[in-house]
């Protein structure tokens, strides 16, 4: 019975974490949009936290600049809704069955 209830605050928790990330990834594509963007502890955090993700998208799909357009995040906010969905879809209906007792 805990163990149904820990599947779903674990699914609840990725949950989370991943809409935090498409969160920083959309202010991230929006800043960038205003051109170049400023030094400053800001964007020095969004940079350390999206420039890992973009530069393996960028190695491994190559279509990923379009006529000069980024279009790395819209790939990994994609990629992201998927995997966040599927994974805790998956936990949802695990923690349902253990707390249905089956």
């Amino acid at each position: 019975m805990i163990t149904g209830h820990l599947l779903r605050a674990l699914a609840h928790l990725l949950h989370l974490a991943a809409q935090a990330y498409i969160f920083i990834i959309l202010i991230r594509a929006v800043l960038s949009w205003m051109g170049p963007m400023p030094p400053g502890p800001l964007i020095n955090v969004l940079r350390r936290l999206t420039d890992p993700v973009f530069r393996l998208v960028h190695r491994y799909i190559p279509f990923a600049i379009i006529g000069g357009i980024d279009i790395s995040p819209v790939i990994v906010m994609l990629g992201l809704y998927f995997i966040d969905d599927l994974i805790t879809g998956i936990l949802l209906g695990y923690a349902g069955r253990l707390l249905a007792g089956g």
